[in-house]
């Protein structure tokens, strides 16, 4: 049994706006099923894509506050032109440069509208056939368990792992990076950005749920009610759902 990143849950108060913002940044389109809306590729809505890890933007009544989120988005650029075009472009959409201490670096932080930090990377190699999002990139202290829970939660392969840095990929070799970068930041409040998983069709959910608390992961309580999927944390607290099976 293994489980999939089926999309990325991004919390905001005006789920449309913010929605249609990463529509634009991201050349995707903006579909409105339900409450929430959902970024993915043009074309129409189809969910789980079996190559892009989706956006699903869901309404909440508090706004972010000045905490740096734990989990963000980085954006793959092919030349330091298209880089500039696209920070130049996001900044037009609504963007605003950010400061998470980052320094003089190649890169660059913005926040979405709602405050939602991400970074605009300079082209790397590594990164030239994800599609717009490079990595879902997820603060941590120690990326060696890390990458022992979410290697053992999901069917991604894992490509590296050190002190500092661990990185999975789709076994397929598609679609975005997960990684998980050293930081001493502990949590103080809730998430404001987190990943959905899925199991497979014919999967068991329930088993599913059970196999991750015996990985470590522990149940959460974020008030949602009698739902059909299931919240959960992992070893360190970083919130994530196990969706019903599609």
């Amino acid at each position: 049994m293994a489980l999939r990143p089926a999309h990325v849950i991004i919390k905001a108060v005006d789920a449309s706006t913010v929605g249609r913002f990463w529509a634009e940044a991201l050349g995707w389109s903006a579909y409105s099923p339900g409450a929430t809306t959902y970024v993915g590729p043009a074309g129409g809505l189809v969910w789980p894509d079996p190559v892009v890890v989706g956006l699903d933007v869901v309404p909440v009544p508090e706004p972010k506050t000045a905490t740096k989120n734990r989990v963000h988005l980085d954006l793959a650029t092919t030349s330091e032109a298209h880089q500039a075009e696209l920070v130049a472009r996001l900044k037009a959409l609504g963007a605003t440069p950010a400061q998470v201490g980052q320094g003089q670096v190649p890169w660059t932080v913005l926040a979405d509208p709602e405050g939602n930090e991400f970074c605009v990377l300079e082209p790397r190699e590594v990164y030239r056939d994800t599609g717009p999002i490079a990595a879902m990139v997820v603060d941590c202290m120690d990326p060696w368990a890390m990458a022992r829970f979410w290697g053992a939660a999901m069917d991604w392969t894992l490509h590296e792992v050190s002190d500092d840095h661990a990185t999975l990929r789709s076994a397929k070799g598609v679609g975005p990076y997960l990684e998980f970068l050293r930081t001493p930041d502990v949590q103080t409040v809730p998430d404001r950005v987190h990943l959905d998983l899925l199991p497979y069709p014919g999967d068991d959910k329930a088993a599913e749920v059970a196999r991750l608390r015996a990985l470590g992961a522990t149940a959460l309580d974020v008030g949602q009610g009698d739902v059909p999927w299931t919240c959960l944390a992992d070893p360190e607290g970083h919130e994530f759902c196990v969706l019903a099976p599609s």
